[in-house]
């Protein structure tokens, strides 16, 4: 019975130890993580990068037209001159007939593209009148005429500036008679190339 209350003593005891040992054991525990550090730094921006720039586009190199044609594109522009043959108007007028409309549409478009390929070649439309009324009167009158011409070519293609005026009223007849068949001859237009510097 004493060994029984010695072994009970020994157990106890060292449960006792076994107790005391645990109890001063402490748990390691993590270290809290350290308080964040105010930066005074602004947090970037949410930004889109800008679009791209665009280049401009090049021009077309593009030969710059002859302002003189060659001898042939001459020809034919004078051959063209030739079928326009003159526009005649009305005693006292300078509307255009429909007579001289047709004259001056027949070959005016294909005119216009030619020289369109050569800004520097000119033509001239010379306005004339019949011998009665004064010379001034005559003189406006033969510029209206020629300018009522420009103003149909212009509007068929032809570039203004290519295009000049002059009157001559009645100076310079087609016909010297002293009647209406040959006054009608001498009221018109008609239209030739101007002298150019090749």
């Amino acid at each position: 019975m004493q060994s029984f209350r010695y072994t009970n003593l020994i157990v106890a005891a060292g449960l006792f130890v076994f107790g005391a040992a645990c109890a001063k054991k402490q748990v390691a525990v993590a270290p809290p993580p350290p308080a964040p550090v105010a930066n005074n730094t602004p947090a970037p921006r949410e930004t889109t990068p800008p679009p791209p720039r665009e280049t401009p586009a090049q021009p077309v190199a593009r030969s710059a037209p002859s302002s003189y044609p060659n001898a042939a594109t001459r020809a034919r522009i004078d051959e063209l001159i030739a079928r326009i043959q003159d526009a005649y108007f009305d005693y006292d007028q300078h509307t255009l007939r429909n007579d001289a409309i047709a004259t001056l549409s027949a070959d005016s478009k294909e005119l216009a593209e030619i020289l369109r390929n050569y800004p520097g070649y000119k033509l001239k439309i010379e306005g004339y009148c019949d011998e009665r009324g004064s010379a001034e009167y005559n003189i406006a009158l033969g510029d209206a005429r020629a300018k009522a011409a420009k103003d149909y070519l212009v509007n068929a293609g032809v570039a203004s500036a290519q295009l000049d005026t002059v009157s001559f009223g009645k100076e310079m007849p087609v016909c010297t008679d002293h009647e209406e068949s040959c006054w009608q001859k001498n009221r018109r237009v008609h239209i030739i190339a101007e002298k150019q510097n090749s």
